[in-house]
């Protein structure tokens, strides 16, 4: 069950091989240090190291889910590119 105060997150990755990942967690420096100890996604296992280079913060889990959804499957590299930038 959610805790009322827990964020939650949608990230991006960079990926050694600079291909991004992206991802959803309620403990983004927890998940960061899964990713790159090699017990994140099956994914980034094998493009270490990886860094954090964009991140969204939501109240709602479900919320999050649909933006990583989103972010995931309608935006191009591209376009990921640009939000990473509007960031940094």
């Amino acid at each position: 069950m959610q805790k009322n105060d827990e964020k939650q997150y949608v990230y991006i990755l960079e990926c050694a091989d600079k291909t991004l990942y992206t991802g959803y967690t309620n403990n983004l420096e927890k998940r960061l240090k899964a990713h790159n100890e090699g017990k994140g996604a099956k994914y980034t296992k094998t493009r270490l190291p990886v860094k954090l280079v964009y991140h969204e913060e939501f109240d709602d889990k479900k919320e999050a889910m649909s933006r990583e959804w989103h972010i995931k499957h309608r935006l191009t590299r591209e376009e990921k590119i640009k939000l990473i930038k509007t960031q940094n």
